[in-house]
């Protein structure tokens, strides 16, 4: 199999499971940190004449993370597109399997039972939390209805205040987040890199957790280690 990634958490999925396999990945998959492929540009702006030269037998994308004109411009000129919709901690285990399946792996990897596990076996959270979760400043985003990142944090006792909101991702000025009655701030490290210099000034008086994007938003290897990251990030906010 040749295999053109345009997902930086599928791509990292394909390559511990399947060396080699991967011809081609964007400028934003970082992992995994050895990763020596050809680069096709972003997710969003992919260089559809460069994927074509490597020839892929099959290329990986996802329906949030890519452009649907660029995935048409691919169909079109012959590729197979596999696109992945991800919208929940279980639906990102099922649809995982699948990729690897089209990807040519002969079984489950073992790090994807590990995943798993760590996810059903839980603890019940002990309460719940109100929160809000910018995911970009300049202007303001937040996570909206129906999210991966939504689904992560509700597992963890976090319910985010913009859980029912038309928008997956609307934008909501700064005074209508601070008085959307949250009791904490969880604040990525991307898609905007928020830091303890940049974001919890905006939310003075209210807690803010400082958390790994990739673990909240990545959909591979990731996952295995995500819960007790995050748990941990969380509860560092409250002290």
């Amino acid at each position: 199999m040749r295999v053109v990634s345009l997902v930086p958490s599928l791509t990292e999925a394909v390559a511990v499971t399947l060396p080699g396999v991967l011809v081609g990945a964007t400028d934003w998959c970082s992992h995994p940190a050895d990763l020596d492929v050809h680069r096709i540009g972003g997710t969003k702006n992919p260089d559809i004449d460069r994927i074509l030269a490597l020839a892929p037998d099959l290329v990986i994308a996802n329906e949030e993370e890519n452009r649907a004109p660029d995935l048409d411009a691919l169909r079109a000129a012959g590729l197979h597109v596999l696109v992945t919709e991800v919208r929940s901690v279980p639906r990102a285990f099922a649809e995982l399997d699948r990729v690897l399946t089209a990807c040519g792996a002969p079984a489950r990897p073992a790090w994807l039972d590990a995943a798993e596990a760590a996810w059903a076996g839980l603890p019940e959270p002990a309460g719940r939390t109100r929160a809000v979760v910018p995911v970009w400043r300049r202007p303001w985003m937040v996570l909206g209805r129906d999210t991966f990142a939504g689904d992560v944090l509700a597992r963890l006792g976090v319910d985010h205040v913009y859980a029912g909101h038309p928008e997956r991702y609307p934008r909501v000025p700064l005074e209508e987040l601070r008085a959307a009655g949250a009791e904490l701030v969880v604040l990525p490290d991307e898609p905007y890199r928020f830091t303890a210099d940049d974001g919890p000034e905006a939310f003075p008086g209210l807690p803010c957790a400082l958390v790994s994007g990739r673990h909240l938003t990545w959909y591979g290897p990731s996952l295995t280690r995500a819960p007790r990251v995050l748990a941990g990030a969380l509860r560092a906010a409250h002290r």
